[in-house]
């Protein structure tokens, strides 16, 4: 995961990544209060992927996959039922996807996971 990014930024940039994450969690809303009501079966599918995905993305794990399978889901919706929300799938698609790109952040479970750690060397 560590070779995926450069660094786990904190500060106001690892701020701004919470934010993007929090904001990333509309699908995982818009599924548990009943948005997600289409008699299809790969709609509903493709939601319930979105809403997991994005579920991971609040909590900041798995973010590169978690976000890229996020974005395909958003696309295939767009692309596969043009009927519902083509703006939101658009934003969310796009949202995902810089996500995907920038990494989890500092105030992460992949930073946790995965990030930088000190060793300290006791001193003799």
């Amino acid at each position: 995961m560590q070779r995926l990014f450069s660094a786990f930024p904190e500060g106001w940039p690892g701020t701004g990544l919470v934010l993007l994450r929090a904001i990333a969690t509309i699908p995982l809303a818009q599924f548990i209060e009943g948005a997600a009501v289409t008699p299809l079966p790969l709609s509903a599918a493709l939601q319930l992927l979105a809403a997991v995905c994005s579920g991971l993305l609040l909590i900041g794990l798995w973010t590169p996959v978690s976000a890229s399978l996020m974005a395909i889901s958003e696309l295939s919706l767009l692309f596969f039922f043009p009927g519902t929300g083509l703006s939101m799938h658009i934003v969310m698609a796009a949202l995902a996807a810089s996500i995907a790109m920038i990494g989890p952040g500092a105030w992460s479970l992949d930073a946790r996971l995965f990030g930088r750690k000190r060793i300290r060397i006791p001193q003799r």
